[in-house]
């Protein structure tokens, strides 16, 4: 019988459905699809074949369905693969994994598991196979845009063009150090400098790219502030178009951060309401006027309102707080003039809310845009480049060949492991957990 592991789960979500999909990957996929058939060939690959499956204990039909055969290498995993499109029923489902279950060497493929084969038998790179996690969690247009670029390898073709780049001016480096005897241009090592020079320039510009990668796939914060009462949680039940924070008359009711995620012309926002800003002998107010100050500190835009109905301008300290915010004047149909500052709006007429979604998903597309370079998703990505560069920049202080060599050794690696092309096992654990089972 064949060797080695064969993984197989289901593909699509757990719960009733019309059609559920069970992948297999693996040495034993032959043997379980003529089993499950009941057949001594295999279907034409990459064709859709409809067939009965049975139990080859019993010789029951566990369901009529779809099978796909892909054949390796020319498949996700790379290895063979079935897929069984049956019923979306739960016991069809539980049926199917208990019969795979009893074939020797088949056991249940672990979170992530298909795409780390997909990675390790050199199908995608860890970009890629990143972008692919990016993609199944994408809950906006703008996300699934930039998901779908890193997955056709953008963002990791990129990076190699660097690493090619960097391994010809280390060969010209170590040339120069193990062949001193030989006809060798003069200077070589010298003529490397500008290489390296070029390559710390371009990985700057790519790293100052005021994170709008990370914005994209984790969405933009925007915090809500400004003093109590001024209709700071009715404009975020406004904004989620639902009553997601409580609103009441009685100053001080907001005490902790509440979040809302919100899809602002395709773009992920993550939008919060906080505790109402003022002097309090309350312990538990005063705490919520801490964290709200050091929210409207992380977020990536400020939201500051007054209420105009009550002030003609907003104070000092408003202006101070939104001089790098957005400034909003709530409550304009109880005003008796028009507001002279901030975009006025009012939850309870509806007037200025589609002037002031319109100018957050402005902000939100400008701090994200998709447009460009594809950017950096990933805290590893940042800090692997970040490594590489000043590994270049430490080469360049070098007056001596071999420390410049060994410094250029250095930042190819650390762009090697981002791609996952040199020493990753440390990581692997980290980058497929993310992924579902199944996938």
């Amino acid at each position: 019988m064949p060797g080695g592991a064969t993984i197989f789960a289901p593909a699509t979500a757990p719960g009733r459905a019309g059609v559920a999909v069970i992948r297999i990957s693996g040495p034993w996929c032959r043997t379980i699809l003529r089993a499950l058939m009941g057949a001594d060939g295999l279907p034409t690959p990459r064709h859709a074949t409809f067939a009965a499956l049975r139990d080859p204990g019993t010789g029951e039909v566990l369901d009529r369905g779809l099978v796909l055969w892909f054949p390796g290498p020319g498949s996700f995993t790379g290895e063979d693969v079935v897929e069984l499109h049956c019923h979306g029923g739960g016991a069809v489902v539980t049926a199917f994994l208990a019969v795979l279950g009893g074939f020797d060497g088949c056991r249940l493929a672990e979170a992530g598991e298909f795409t780390r084969l997909a990675f390790q038998n050199g199908k995608m790179d860890l970009t890629q196979a990143e972008g692919l996690a990016d993609l199944i969690a994408a809950e906006t247009e703008a996300q699934r845009r930039q998901a779908q670029r890193q997955m056709a390898g953008e963002l990791g073709q990129i990076y190699e063009g660097w690493r090619a780049d960097l391994i010809n001016a280390l060969a010209h480096l170590e040339a120069d150090i193990d062949f001193p005897d030989e006809d060798l241009p003069d200077g070589m090592t010298q003529r490397q400098r500008p290489v390296l020079a070029r390559l710390a320039g371009e990985l700057s510009a790519h790293l100052d790219d005021n994170h709008r990668g990370e914005r994209l796939r984790d969405g933009c914060h925007m915090a809500i502030l400004g003093a109590p009462n001024v209709g700071k949680s009715s404009l975020l039940n406004a904004l989620a178009r639902r009553d997601a924070v409580i609103v009441s008359a009685q100053a001080g009711t907001t005490r902790d951060i509440v979040e809302v995620s919100l899809n602002l012309g395709g773009y992920p926002v993550v939008l919060a309401d906080t505790a109402g800003l003022r002097d309090s002998n309350d312990t538990i107010e005063e705490e919520g006027v801490r964290r709200a100050r050091a929210r409207g500190a992380q977020a990536d835009l400020k939201i500051v309102l007054y209420d105009c109905a009550a002030t003609a301008e907003p104070d000092e300290d408003v202006l101070a707080l939104a001089d790098d915010g957005l400034l909003v004047a709530s409550k304009v149909d109880l005003a008796p003039v028009p507001p002279r500052m901030g975009l006025g709006v009012s939850t309870k007429t509806g007037q200025g809310l589609e002037s002031l979604s319109a100018k957050l998903t402005q902000e939100a597309a400008r701090r994200m845009s998709a447009n460009g370079p594809p950017g950096l998703t990933r805290a590893r990505h940042r800090q692997g480049l970040a490594d590489c560069r000043d590994a270049l920049n430490r080469a360049l202080e070098q007056d001596d060949g071999e420390f410049m060599a060994e410094d250029a050794r250095l930042a190819a690696r650390c762009l090697g492991r981002i791609t996952g092309r040199v020493d990753v096992d440390d990581i692997l654990d980290v980058v497929f957990g993310d992924f579902c089972i199944g996938k």
